[in-house]
């Protein structure tokens, strides 16, 4: 009998632990889109449609209401339809999203951009509920174009999100509470050449503008003071144009790096005029014109590999 009553504990022990350990229901998850479109760098969104499936078995599941989209600023649902024949329970539906997400434009125009989704059930945290990925198929359909844009690729997952609050519950000590989520990233590259000669031709043709000063005669100073402060006028206005595209940032974008450069040579251009002007002053007419001719040809070359550097490495990178 002695050697009963701890044989007996530990069976309800071991019975208590397994209700505490109770694994959380699983929902077999799975995505199809169909179109990205609207995407708007000022604003910081894009729109996304797609079908999303869900097949699980807890009947207490109720996705229709309490599906979650935690990036969305809108979420629209065109079409639902619910399978309850046999032992699970399978939801199909289609939504069509308004998506918040922040951009890396440091390389624009060539650059390359992660588009973020997350899914999860409102109601039921990690220790209810489970998304598990459906691998099956193609996640998107490959024959809907993204208008300047190529698809690199578009990556399913699941994970834990960690939210440090209780959301008011008193009944938990600490305030941290852990929900399920099924992820998707869509990897996207710029289609970047015909943009980016649209929107550096004017910051180019500036540029050359203030170089023909090195063939015009150093006596004719208005001209080439003239031509010079004019590209460095129209280089500014080029820069504020294309930044009035792009969302606010701190960091030094590739768009940044190009104007300074154009700024400065143009500003060395100027000086390079002065100096000109100067040995004319003194009587060395040959030797300003030796020094035009010259300079020309090295600020020319430094230009334009300074430029082909930094856009090589931001197609790199």
């Amino acid at each position: 009998m002695r050697f009963l009553i701890p044989i007996f504990i530990l069976l309800i022990i071991g019975t208590s632990s397994f209700g505490q350990n109770q694994k959380a229901d699983t929902v077999k998850t799975g995505i199809y889109v169909t179109s990205i479109h609207d995407i708007n760098f000022k604003d910081k969104e894009y729109s996304v449609n797609f079908w999303l499936w869900l097949k699980y078995k807890n009947k207490d599941f109720d996705f229709l209401n309490n599906l979650e989209i935690p990036q969305a600023k809108e979420v629209i649902k065109s079409f639902s339809t619910i399978d309850t024949t046999g032992n699970e329970i399978y939801m199909l539906m289609k939504l069509q999203c308004v998506m918040k997400d922040s951009w890396a434009i440091d390389n624009f125009p060539f650059d390359h951009q992660i588009l973020r989704l997350s899914i999860e059930n409102s109601q039921y945290d990690s220790k209810s509920l489970i998304f598990v990925t459906d691998t099956l198929g193609k996640p998107y359909d490959p024959r809907f174009t993204l208008r300047g844009w190529n698809i690199d690729s578009l990556v399913t997952s699941v994970g834990i999100k960690k939210y440090e609050t209780a959301f008011g519950d008193e009944s938990i000590k600490t305030p941290h509470t852990e929900y399920s989520n099924y992820k998707v990233r869509i990897g996207i590259s710029r289609d970047a050449f015909g943009l980016f000669c649209k929107m550096f031709l004017g910051m180019y043709v500036a540029f050359l503008i203030s170089f023909m000063c090195f063939y015009i005669h150093a006596d004719s100073i208005d001209s080439r003071f003239g031509l010079s402060v004019g590209s460095l006028f129209a280089v500014i206005g080029n820069k504020y144009i294309i930044d009035g595209s792009l969302p606010d940032t701190i960091t030094f974008t590739l768009v940044d790096t190009l104007h300074g450069i154009t700024l400065v040579f143009i500003l060395i251009v100027i000086v390079s005029t002065a100096i000109s002007l100067r040995m004319i002053k003194k009587g060395k007419v040959e030797d300003a014109s030796k020094f035009d001719k010259r300079f020309a040809i090295i600020l020319l070359g430094i230009y334009i590999l300074l430029n082909a550097f930094f856009i090589i490495q931001s197609i790199n990178a």
